[in-house]
């Protein structure tokens, strides 16, 4: 299946300074010196959280696209050693009710129908390095992001070739990364089988109209649009269908949040009192067409824009504010990419006087729900969502 297990592989050479890339609003937290810029082999320059394992955020300049180009997509992972996989070699296995069948790439694209959905793919700790005070984990700002078109086909028909038993309560996934040591913990994954049989949980083997890269997940990783990025598995190797809760660290252990603080689906065999498994992303926006600090001409016309996303529900509005938050305008929004995917939005802005401007966005889901004014205290910092301030200058 593989040609070898492997250290992290094909860092370039240089390394980069870059921009900062900080918005205002969020000082305590912001970091004080510009980010390292890397380049891993078929990536641009991202910004370098961590080296083993490698985890990279696209820069600012590379989400202003409806599509974030492949090559700009963010890298997240929980174990150092990143497999080479060797297509011809690969093949999926599944374990269904009293019957395991393997799938190689062709097999799954002659077997099943294809479709594409446009989706989101957020690290749940996306924004982490903005809490304050600080969180433990990968301080993330605001690049662990990125839509896509995904192509592959749904897993709910892979999983019905090998039977889904009636009693089934989970599907667990494993991919082809590894820790270094033997006691490293698999990263492995389950979904309710209700979300795994859901008609948009893909197997996707392309990204963008190109086959997945490697550092996003190839062959065929899982897609599973409106939840965080924890449980879209990369490379992945196996599948199981199974009667009762998946125990292991990454279920039990980690990518918790406290029981009934956050909205959004549920994952009941996996609940406890205290905490439950991180799910559905959080309403949330980001401006990207200006970083705070912009000093902008006098009379000349500036046009704010950036995204907004939920986790599918859709985005009813966005909004801005120029008084701290004491009154709201709407925004435009953007054509509508499908209701996992983010929407865009612009606003013109007065340039006609001198000094600064603040201004603040935050965007409402279809559901009701809206971006926070105030954090939710979670120990692993997820699910920051508080709404964004720019402070600007009119020169």
């Amino acid at each position: 299946m593989m040609t070898r297990r492997r250290m992290i592989a094909g860092l370039s050479g240089s390394l980069l300074l870059g921009e900062a890339g900080l918005f205002a609003g969020h000082a305590a937290a912001a970091e004080t010196a510009p980010p390292e810029l890397v380049a891993l082999s078929q990536k641009k320059p991202l910004i370098k959280r961590t080296f083993r394992p490698p985890n990279f955020e696209t820069p600012l300049a590379d989400l202003r696209s409806e599509f974030t180009a492949n090559d700009a997509f963010f890298v997240r992972y929980h174990l150092a050693q990143v497999p080479e996989v060797d297509v011809r070699k690969w093949r999926l296995r599944v374990v269904g009710a009293g019957r395991t069948q393997e799938w190689s790439l062709d097999d799954l694209k002659r077997g099943f129908e294809s479709v594409s959905i446009a989706a989101i793919n957020q690290c749940s700790g996306n924004r982490r390095g903005l809490f304050s005070p600080r969180v433990p984990g990968v301080q993330w700002s605001y690049g662990a992001i990125g839509n896509a078109l995904w192509t592959g086909v749904r897993l709910r028909d892979v999983l019905r070739k090998v039977g889904v038993a009636a009693d089934s309560v989970e599907v667990v996934f494993d991919g082809a990364d590894a820790g270094l040591l033997p006691k490293t913990p698999d990263f492995v994954k389950s979904l309710p089988v209700e979300r795994a049989l859901d008609e948009n949980t893909l197997l996707a083997f392309e990204m963008n109209g190109q086959p997945l890269p490697h550092w996003n997940g190839a062959p065929a990783r899982l897609v599973v649009p409106g939840w965080t990025a924890t449980y879209w598995v990369k490379h992945l190797t196996e599948i199981r269908i199974v009667p009762k809760p998946y125990d292991g660290f990454w279920m039990q252990k980690a990518y918790r949040v406290p029981t009934n603080v956050f909205p959004g689906a549920r994952f009941q065999s996996q609940e406890r009192s205290d905490t439950t498994p991180i799910t559905e992303m959080v309403v949330n926006s980001l401006v990207t067409s200006h970083e705070s600090g912009a000093r902008l001409r006098r009379g000349r016309g500036v046009e704010i824009s950036g995204w907004a996303w939920d986790n599918g529900a859709g985005i009813a509005k966005v909004e801005f504010s120029l008084d701290g938050g004491r009154s709201w305008r709407d925004t435009t929004l953007g054509r509508d990419l499908g209701r996992f995917a983010w929407r865009g939005f612009s606003l013109p802005l007065d340039t006609t006087q001198m000094g600064p401007i603040n201004i603040s966005v935050r965007a409402t889901s279809r559901d009701g729900t809206r971006q926070t004014d105030k954090l939710t205290p979670n120990p692993s910092g997820y699910h920051h969502n508080l709404i964004q301030t720019l402070q600007l200058e009119v020169v």
